[in-house]
């Protein structure tokens, strides 16, 4: 099956299916050792310089993950 293929069949499947098979890819780039882009190392710093300073700022893991995955 083609790249073209499997998009256009995307639209086809249920919600359940595509979120299936969004987090089996969240799931192989996660496993991919890599060093954050730019701009993952730029709002990665940015939580540690507020975490340092005990600023009420730093945010759980889960809030900068989810602002990672939504600025690709």
């Amino acid at each position: 099956m083609s790249k073209a293929d499997i998009l256009a069949e995307l639209p086809r499947l249920t919600a359940e299916d595509r979120g299936e098979i969004l987090e089996s890819l969240y799931g192989l780039e996660e496993s991919i050792l890599r060093e954050p882009s730019a701009m993952e190392k730029s709002l990665l710093d940015a939580e540690l310089a507020d975490y340092d300073t005990g600023s009420d700022r730093a945010r759980p893991w889960a809030d900068v993950e989810s602002r990672l995955r939504n600025a690709r």
